[in-house]
């Protein structure tokens, strides 16, 4: 009864998974004894339940399948063998891109020739124009084309053509519609091959793209709470290849992020291999302040958390605060978990929990049935009775009345600033020296301003000009408080007569189809889209960096002007780089917030002493506070308009797809049938020369360091997701095989491709290189001191020989979950990465490719031995090493380094030796 809850739940799955093998008595008696054994380092080995995806990770997971049943062919073994264990859920979600956004009319004229196109680059993209906006048509063409057939809606467009050349015409595209997915025939190959993977795996459901948000998916949809399987209750539980599957625990579900190369071995069968974790009891009291929304709490506890230090543990909320919050309100605060460092962010389910199932038009009877199970296992909370109350490693506390509306920004999650201190915030931030909160502009550019011209009108932009305001992001869209909150201030400025700038690129992109029937249904719709708030699409889009282009006066005019122009996104993460090349400040808040900067049109706005608009329809200022709805207020029109209904209609269809999901083909093969003419899918080199026997392990000798790193180099600095660089290594590739940079897309969409990624490794423009001094995605050939792209640098190594490591300082690998950061680096030859400290998944990420991750010992760093990174490093690992061992680098200049090797458990080493996690699997299942 003392055991939190989080822990109770691995206790019930390490007892059920007994097997005397992965899992012994000894990992049953540990996690009992969790308040002795926490404090000492225990390693357990946990199995969940299932597996979530999301296409980003999705494409890499099911692409490393495909190539395992090839190598386990080839040693001679069953590829059939090769199969998911444990239900996998895959929900295609980060495709979708902000190309389009508000309503226009366009004229496209096609005035060339396009020879032998194919698959990959189809004729929509040559025109740049997404499918699904085209809802009224006029095609003029002097030539005779044929069609697919397809449904009549865009017959007219797709020529079957895919081996002819196409003369010039005309389209005349008459837009009256939102882009819902703006790059389905540019990805067929990609979609085929999820399609393949559907019918050639056992346990692998998909989820077709434009359904939504996969986190979003989950809550409302996939999530079980209690498993019923073969005559057994259990209790349901995940891994995730995104680090905000944590969003699952403001259900009462355990769940947390986990690299793809892990992710993938649970799915053939394999334990999570862990650390039991320390829990920190987070105590909510009073009830939310009527101004502030669920996403200002989050944000709030962020930095608390953040300041507090909870990297590799659990955090459990406790206290009568909890009872006070929603379902969706839970759901926000677990979702930024990976924000505050924690492993997870858990809520036990409660009466609010069952409330929510039916809500989300679950199964009555199964919801009677996971309220029994829960009850009788002890796993069912009273917030409101302390007796319940659990023993917590530390305790950490929050009056929730105590919360005002925040924003965070401009380059992390955690930096939380205050509404009424924005504008004195950003102000600083302008003259600080260049850092998280600094852009080292000189005093005399601080007033610089541009004027432009845009869609007819006269604007003036300078610093702190808003340039993309987007509701987006599962961390909100799935909480109807804050998008009907948004959608009556909308409702509100627009009676008002308030506008929004029409070169601010405004978009919404909810989490799933539910949220438009409800802001329909309640009316507020419409005027979110006189803002410019037009649907978009359901995805993460903005906030995983899928913005799309500004427009090219907006861009011309930042880069003038040397402007720090801003984003504002309802999103979790705000890393540089990630949401646009262009805005270099960029915050998240509340959907409601991101409405009101978009109004205002800048950041340097003090909301209680500055009008949001100049005049009303009565000739009057108008301020925020006169426009912004209640609390109660929304509360009311969220129990009219958010109904049972609603979910049951939009998820009974949702495994269909639409028609060109429904029509697309794919292979029905045991093997899958690459196509080496494809620049989205190819066979990855991992199990290349592959052997059944062990290889020895080979030294890291003379080794230069690709690149010299400082703190907080993310996975967007190792791998970025973005759009591809027309000047960086993967566009030569790409050129070469005859794609025009309209084709090109994101890397998040090639992760299916090798060549693609490794060039695309460190390629982030915000990536700052110690060995070049500037920000740029670069290094230094160190034997010819030649300044080069990174993947040519490390090209140029390989022809010579030469190994490779990392060096790196703090919280090396945040951010997103990413195999690719991992794969990438792998792929340029980097052997090892000698950091200050590590991101729990990336780590992990790093051991499942065969890398070395190396830590400088407490209170040291490269400073310490007055490293510049232009070192030989050979590093002394023994024949026998041990987790956590304590080892030396030794380099050309004579100077020793500790350092810890970060294998923490057996298991991890043993996926070393093997030279990877797949590796090891491939071994044992031949």
């Amino acid at each position: 009864d003392q055991l939190p809850y989080s822990i109770r739940v691995l206790l019930e799955s390490v007892v059920r998974n007994c097997d005397g093998f992965q899992i012994k008595s000894e990992d049953i008696e540990n996690v009992a004894q969790w308040k002795k054994t926490s404090q000492d380092g225990v390693e357990i080995r946990f199995k969940p339940a299932r597996v979530v995806l999301q296409d980003f990770t999705g494409v890499p997971a099911v692409v490393d399948f495909a190539a395992m049943r090839d190598a386990v062919k080839a040693l001679g073994g069953d590829p059939e063998k090769i199969n998911p264990v444990c239900p996998v859920d895959l929900v295609i979600d980060h495709s979708v891109q902000v190309d389009f956004n508000r309503r226009y009319a366009s004229v496209v004229t096609v005035n060339q020739c396009v020879p032998n196109w194919h698959l990959d680059t189809t004729f929509l993209y040559k025109v740049n124009f997404p499918l699904t906006q085209l809802h009224k048509l006029k095609f003029k063409a002097e030539h005779h084309i044929s069609y697919w057939q397809i449904p009549v809606t865009y017959r007219s467009l797709v020529p079957c053509c895919l081996h002819t050349a196409i003369p010039p015409f005309t389209l005349t595209l008459h837009v009256n519609g939102p882009c819902f997915f703006s790059h389905f025939f540019s990805k067929q190959i990609c979609f085929a091959h999820f399609k393949w993977g559907a019918r050639a795996f056992q346990n692998m459901l998909i989820v077709p793209p434009g359904s939504g948000i996969v986190h979003q998916v989950n809550l409302e949809y996939l999530s079980r709470v209690v498993f019923d399987e073969n005559h057994w209750l259990f209790p349901d539980s995940l891994v995730g290849t995104d680090s905000h599957t944590t969003m699952i625990n403001g259900l009462g579900v355990l769940g947390w992020g986990v690299g793809g190369i892990e992710a993938e071995a649970v799915m053939l069968g394999q334990a999570i291999s862990m650390v039991l974790p320390k829990v920190v009891g987070y105590k909510l009291t009073g009830v939310i302040n009527p101004l502030a929304t669920s996403t200002d709490v989050v944000l709030t506890i962020t930095k608390n958390l953040r300041q507090m230090g909870v990297v590799g543990k659990f955090v459990e909320f406790f206290g009568p605060g909890v009872a006070s919050l929603s379902i969706a309100d839970r759901a926000t605060i677990s979702n930024m978990c990976p924000e505050y460092g924690a492993t997870v962010g858990f809520f036990p389910v409660d009466n609010q929990s069952l409330e929510y199932l039916t809500q989300t038009a679950r199964d009555k009877q199964k919801i009677k049935r996971v309220e029994k199970y829960l009850k009788t296992v002890g796993l069912f909370r009273d917030y409101s009775n302390e007796n319940q109350d659990p023993h917590f490693s530390e305790v950490a506390e929050l009056d929730l009345g105590s919360i005002v509306p925040s924003l965070s920004g401009p380059k992390r999650p955690h930096d939380r600033v205050a509404v009424k201190a924005m504008k004195e915030d950003f102000t600083q931030c302008l003259t600080n020296k260049v850092g998280f909160k600094g852009f080292g502009i000189p005093a005399d550019k601080l007033s610089s301003s541009v004027k432009f011209a845009y869609d007819g009108k006269e604007y003036t932009m300078s610093h702190g000009s808003v340039v993309i305001a987007a509701i987006t992001s599962c961390t909100n869209t799935s909480n109807p408080t804050v998008m009907l909150g948004a959608g009556m201030l909308a409702r509100n400025a627009v009676q008002a007569g308030l506008t929004v700038p029409s070169y601010v690129k405004t978009s919404l992109s909810p989490g799933s189809g539910v949220v438009t029937y409800y802001l329909k249904d309640s009316g507020v719709l419409s005027f979110l889209e006189q803002l410019g708030f037009n649907v978009v699409g359901f995805g993460c889009m903005t906030c995983i960096g899928n913005s799309g282009p500004l427009p090219e006066e907006v861009d011309k005019a930042i880069s003038d002007g040397d402007l720090v122009a801003c984003g504002v996104l309802s999103g979790n993460r705000n890393f540089e780089g990630r949401i646009h090349s262009s805005t270099r400040a960029n915050y998240l808040a509340s959907p409601m917030l991101v409405v009101a900067y978009a109004l205002a049109g800048t950041v340097m706005i003090d909301f209680e002493k500055e009008p949001i608009g100049e005049f009303d329809y009565d000739g009057k200022s108008v301020f925020l506070r006169d426009i912004w709805p209640t609390r109660l207020d929304i509360q009311e029109t969220e129990k009219k308009c958010v109904l049972p209904n609603m979910f049951k209609e939009v998820y009974s269809k949702i495994q269909e797809g639409n028609d060109q999901w429904k029509s697309l083909n794919a292979p029905s093969s045991i093997l899958y049938p690459w196509n080496p003419e494809s620049t989205y899918v190819q066979s990855p080199p991992f199990f290349k020369d592959m052997t059944i026997d062990l290889q020895s392990f080979k030294k890291i000798e003379d080794a230069h360091a690709l690149l010299f790193l400082g703190d907080s180099v993310t996975t967007d600095h190792i791998s970025p997701a973005g759009s591809i660089s027309r000047s960086c290594a993967a566009a030569r590739y790409l050129v070469k095989r005859g794609l025009k940079p309209r084709n090109f897309n994101s890397y998040g969409s090639r992760r299916g491709n090798d060549a693609v990624m490794a060039r695309g490794t460190f390629a982030n423009i915000r990536l700052k290189n110690k060995l070049v001094g500037h920000e740029a995605p670069k290094t230094i050939h160190i034997p010819t001191g030649e300044e080069l792209d990174v993947f040519d640098a490390a090209m140029r190594y390989k022809d010579e020989g030469t190994q490779l490591i990392v060096v790196a300082g703090k919280d090396y690998g945040s951010g997103s979950s990413r195999d690719w950061a991992a794969k990438g680096p792998w792929m340029l030859g980097v052997r090892a990465v000698l950091a200050e400290s590590y991101e729990r998944i990336h780590r992990s990420n790093l051991i499942g490719m065969g890398i070395v991750p190396l830590q400088f010992l407490e209170g040291e760093n490269a400073d310490t031995y007055k490293l510049d990174g232009k070192e030989k490093f050979t590093v002394n690992l023994p024949d026998h090493v041990e987790p956590g061992m304590t080892i030396d680098i030794t380099t050309s200049c004579g100077k020793k380094i500790n350092c810890k090797v970060r294998f923490d458990t057996d298991v991890e080493l043993t996926y070393f030796k093997h030279g990877g996690i797949l590796n090891y699997m491939i071994r044992n299942i031949v």
